[in-house]
């Protein structure tokens, strides 16, 4: 677990990868060091631990709730889901039919997300049974958004820190009554427990009580910015405060885009770019809308980042996002290795492109059991204009060498 919380800091990038990152952190310290048992005697998880977690499923919750209320109005107007399907970063096929709902529908679903978000979480601070109620609401919820959307890996990981609001009893029933079996022994030892019947605690026992403690205190220390930033009208999201990163700030969709803009990358083997004649072939990548006839695609939990990182790139310019012309050197190229990123490679098996641009474009759900989907088309799109400029291999050289980037070799 250290191994796998050390990897993943080196690796941070996104704000789901920051909650992974403190989710990893917390798991360190939620099973014994020195033992392998599933029943630990010694050395019962820490209960400064498990709360550890509910704090981290209370900070998502509450920052992804106020960031929208003190964001984008249509969260407070309640019609942010009148889009929100359509231009979540990659719909599946049940978001193609759930933009559809009609408008009370959707201005349901938002105040069921706002509950859920900002008055659920302190649910966690009412004792035991609505504790339990907040662990099932939450599941249920990131159950929901996982059929609905492809949040990557994002969603189950909010139900890790869920479980911890769930405790022996209320999780008895995933265990075997069979003699001998786990519920079996706790009830024993719930049993010399209740007549009095301690064990001598070992050395290491006392050790993990020091840092346990200790391991409380730092993350209530680090929960101060945190909770300052919570406070803050110009609260943002998705930050930490500390180098470590073991105590973030979270937040989901704080404005939302009402319209779906693709980067749509194209090649052709001309000569002259700009020749009217020229024919342009189309890249598709594995799940972000690109052919009008491809079925939108499910994903959840696997991640494709690259698919992600061009829904941000559609709204905003190149210049913001010179990856995109590293990218298309690579494509040039032909490099292996990226064009495995892609669905599909138009110069497969023939000589790489001389030049590839990228197009900008608008796109729209087709209406279910409308004319276009009658045509076999989920998505219908119109041309907004370029996005960059034909360029080719020769062509980007000084571009790579001024930012210290590898020259693209063709393979």
């Amino acid at each position: 677990m250290d191994t796998g919380w050390r990897r993943s800091f080196c690796c941070r990038g996104q704000g789901w990868e920051s909650q992974l990152l403190e989710t990893g952190f917390l798991g360190i310290f939620l099973c014994p060091l020195w033992t392998l048992s599933r029943l630990p005697w010694h050395t019962p998880p820490s209960s400064i631990v498990i709360w550890g977690f509910r704090w981290l499923i209370f900070r998502i919750m509450l920052g992804a709730g106020l960031i929208k209320i003190r964001g984008d109005r249509c969260w407070r107007e309640l019609t942010c889901m009148d889009y929100h399907y359509e231009t979540q970063p990659v719909p599946n096929p049940i978001a193609y039919f759930m933009h559809r709902s009609p408008w009370w529908f959707h201005q349901f679903e938002t105040l069921v997300n706002h509950f859920i978000e900002l008055v659920v979480p302190f649910f966690l601070f009412l004792g035991r049974r609505m504790c339990i109620v907040h662990g099932l609401l939450q599941i249920l919820f990131q159950v929901l958004l996982i059929i609905s959307g492809n949040l990557s890996f994002l969603n189950w990981l909010t139900i890790v820190p869920s479980i911890a609001c769930f405790d022996d009893v209320s999780l008895g029933f995933l265990f075997s009554s069979k003699r001998g079996g786990v519920k079996e022994r706790v009830a024993q030892m719930q049993l010399k427990e209740a007549a009095g019947e301690q064990l001598p605690l070992r050395y290491g026992c006392y050790v993990r009580k020091v840092v346990n403690i200790s391991f409380g205190l730092l993350i209530a220390y680090l929960s101060i910015p945190v909770v300052l930033n919570l406070l803050n009208s110009r609260q943002v999201m998705n930050t930490s405060f500390n180098p470590l990163r073991i105590v973030n700030t979270y937040g989901a969709f704080g404005s939302i885009t009402k319209e779906r803009t693709e980067v749509v990358l194209q090649g052709t083997s001309s000569l002259d770019p700009n020749d009217p004649a020229a024919v342009w072939e189309e890249y598709d990548f594995k799940c972000k809308p690109g052919d009008l006839k491809r079925r939108p695609c499910f994903i959840t939990p696997y991640h494709y980042r690259l698919d992600w990182l061009m829904w941000f790139a559609a709204f905003q310019t190149y210049e913001q996002n010179e990856w995109i012309i590293h990218l298309a050197g690579k494509l040039l190229a032909q490099e292996e290795a990226t064009l495995s990123l892609m669905a599909t490679n138009p110069f497969a098996g023939r000589a790489p492109p001389r030049w590839i641009r990228g197009e900008h474009f608008k796109y729209k759900f087709s209406r279910p059991g409308g004319k276009h989907a009658s045509e076999g088309r989920w998505w219908i799109r119109k041309r907004i204009g370029p996005y960059f400029p034909p360029v080719n291999l020769q062509g980007l050289k000084k571009f790579y060498e001024d930012r210290n980037w590898p020259y693209p070799v063709r393979d």
